[in-house]
């Protein structure tokens, strides 16, 4: 059975190549780490190895997120088995939503990823249908609940936003105040009113769930009479 593995690490993929060579697969490697590597032509050299299986790295380096190779590579008939290093299970779940077959964590022994790979060359489910819904599961509400932060984030006016803008670079609430030449009293109540409207109990978490969802505050608009913050 054919094997190709896609792994920005170099050493980690050649130690993954090696035990399979040796379990009998014969194995390719798609580089991501040569200089002109692209996402177009790592999914066209893992279309044309015409694996079964397929170790995805789930992240390329400086190629960034490669999911968009699972749905692809999946309808060219490869059993795609993503490799995480995180436990997020929502992105387990992203990946199984694309397409993947499985998921494997790096930090699982090499007889774990060659007992993958005589799953798929036997047809054996890499994962319990339970399993698999769970983390898609996971993946779902994940989803709906970053919208819901955005959708909270939204109801911000200019002046809360510039001011959850400036608790994100790490302004206190008397810093936000003497470069906006009000009281903290009325920071403090501009703060209360963002918590509310972002269902949140602290500054801290105000500013978590901005972080979660990459938001960022409005752009300065000339003259308008507010300080900048950072």
């Amino acid at each position: 059975m054919r094997v190709t593995i896609i792994d920005h690490h170099m050493l980690f993929a050649d130690s993954l190549s090696l035990v399979l060579e040796d379990a009998g697969y014969v194995v390719s490697e798609v580089e991501p780490w040569q200089p002109d590597a692209c996402l177009a032509g790592i999914l066209a050299k893992s279309l044309r190895s015409a694996a079964r299986l397929v170790l995805l790295d789930e992240s390329l380096g400086r190629l960034g997120d490669s999911t968009r190779l699972i749905a692809p590579l999946a309808a060219a008939g490869a059993a795609v088995v993503v490799l995480v290093e995180s436990d997020g299970r929502d992105r387990w779940g992203r990946a199984l939503e694309q397409g993947a077959r499985g998921v494997l964590h790096k930090a699982c022994t090499l007889d774990e990823v060659v007992a993958t790979a005589e799953r798929v060359r036997d047809g054996v489910p890499l994962m319990s249908p339970g399993e698999r819904a769970a983390l898609v599961a996971s993946a779902r509400a994940e989803r709906e609940e970053r919208r819901a932060i955005r959708a909270r984030l939204g109801r911000l006016t200019r002046r809360e936003s510039e001011i959850l803008g400036a608790l994100m670079t790490g302004a206190t609430v008397g810093e936000i105040a003497r470069a906006s030449f009000v009281s903290q009293a009325t920071v403090r109540t501009q703060v209360k009113a963002i918590l509310a409207k972002l269902e949140t109990s602290s500054q801290l978490a105000a500013v978590g769930a901005a972080h979660r969802v990459g938001w960022q505050p409005p752009a300065p608009v000339a003259g308008d009479g507010h300080a900048r913050f950072g």
